[in-house]
């Protein structure tokens, strides 16, 4: 019997003749023994389950944070104020104009 080295480990797995006849059959195809195969595989779908959970857990946590800005909005800041006068500014310069600020209402 060999021994392993640390840095690798057995995976076993019983599986029914069709199974393996599929297997076989797939790695065949790709050049790729049953081995090989079966690991490229899992590996691939376990990196694909981790990777989903992981976009599902940000997006929860982005949402949260998303809300927690909407409830518990920052106080301006020097450069908002002094665009928000600007504006204003730009609205009262205008008025008597055909010119509209407000936005047009949406097209049914």
């Amino acid at each position: 019997m060999t021994m392993m080295s640390p840095e690798r480990v057995r995976v076993t797995t019983r599986v029914p003749i069709n199974v393996q006849n599929t297997l076989e059959v797939a790695a065949a195809i790709i050049g790729a023994t049953v081995n090989q195969f079966i690991v490229q595989s899992a590996l691939r779908e376990a990196e694909h389950i981790i990777e989903q959970e992981r976009v599902i857990r940000l997006s929860e946590r982005d949402a949260e944070a998303f809300f927690q800005a909407l409830s518990n909005p920052a106080s301006p800041n020097t450069k908002l104020n002094t665009a928000l006068k600007r504006y204003e500014d730009a609205r009262l310069d205008d008025q008597g104009t055909t010119f509209s600020w407000q936005p047009r209402p949406k097209r049914v």
